[in-house]
Order: C-alpha cells, then sequence, then structure tokens
C-alpha cells in the first residue's frame, strides 16, 4: 500500500543531530530501507520536516521504521495511505 509519512523534528534535538551527524545517517538509511518514489525535506511552522511516499507491504514493518525517526530526532509522525491519480481513477470507477 503506498503511503506517506511525514516527520516533524523537534529543533534541539535535530540540531545536536546534525552536528554530530546523526541526522544525515538516518535520512539515508531511511531512503534506502524505505526505496521512496518521493522524499522532500522541508521547514513547517519553524520546525524541520520530512516527507516520505512509499510502498508498504505490511504493517509489521511501521516500528522499525518510525523508532528511529522517535529516538534519534524526537520527530512527530504522521502516516497515512494515499493514491496517486491513476488510483484515484480507479477507485472512483469502482465507487459509481
Amino acid at each position: 500500500m503506498r503511503v506517506m509519512l511525514s516527520a516533524r523534528m523537534d529543533t534541539q534535538v535535530a540540531n545536536k543531530a546534525i552536528k554530530n551527524g546523526a541526522m544525515e545517517k538516518l535520512m539515508q538509511s531511511l531512503a534506502a530501507q524505505l526505496k521512496p518514489e518521493a522524499a522532500y525535506f522541508f521547514a513547517r511552522e519553524g520546525e524541520r520536516c520530512s516527507l516520505f511516499v512509499f510502498d508498504m507491504q505490511d504493517s509489521s514493518q511501521l516500528p522499525g521504521i518510525v523508532e528511529p525517526l522517535f529516538e534519534e530526532l524526537g520527530a512527530r509522525i504522521e502516516i497515512q495511505p494515499v493514491m496517486n491519480v491513476e488510483e484515484l481513477r480507479k477507485g472512483l470507477a469502482a465507487a459509481r
């Protein structure tokens, strides 16, 4: 299932992670693990954020994905299923 993971990082924790190199390592590791179709990094309401869109095969993958974000970056996580345009068309056709 295609999902979107959004992580909002605690500023103080993320500052330390940037200085000691943990942020770069974690983001590289996460990208390698998820193989996202899209990954973005941005600021929202004064906090560092990341967004990954990827295929999650099983919900049991979730702890392995989010725990490093919680532990190393003090992140607040949101994850939700999402669709691309083709999937939306298919879903709307089935809803008729």
